[in-house]
């Protein structure tokens, strides 16, 4: 009896991080179009992205289609490790071999996600 008490919370907590995924997946991003783009115009990242074409590096539309098959957990997780860390390799063809760089030490966290979240949903 006590193991079945013990069941109902965590199944309702787990329904409830499945749900706020599924919400936060609907291909509406929790920020605005104008938001990201304020955030990524003071974040510099409009100086090799932008929405809709290639500009140094990819369009995010195209990084969004890239991983349109990924669960949002996980397209999430790849975005903000690229906003973090940077790369190389990934867009070769597109970039010509130019690394993205790191913008972890001057994105903030907050800034980080609402990037990522955008660019995860521009095609979902």
């Amino acid at each position: 009896m006590k193991m079945r008490w013990l069941s109902v919370p965590v199944v309702a907590g787990f329904l409830m991080v499945i749900g706020g995924q599924a919400f936060a997946a609907d291909g509406k991003p929790n920020v605005s179009k104008d938001e990201f783009l304020g955030i990524a115009k003071k974040s510099g990242c409009l100086a090799c992205h932008s929405i809709d074409h290639k500009v140094v590096g990819p369009a995010w539309k195209d990084v969004s289609e890239a991983e349109k098959s990924m669960s949002y957990k996980d397209a999430m997780a790849r975005e903000t490790h690229q906003i973090i860390n940077g790369g190389k390799g990934k867009w070769t063809k597109v970039t010509g071999g130019v690394p993205m760089p790191p913008y972890g030490p001057r994105v903030s966290e907050g800034d980080r996600e609402k990037l990522a979240d955008f660019i995860v949903n521009i095609a979902r």
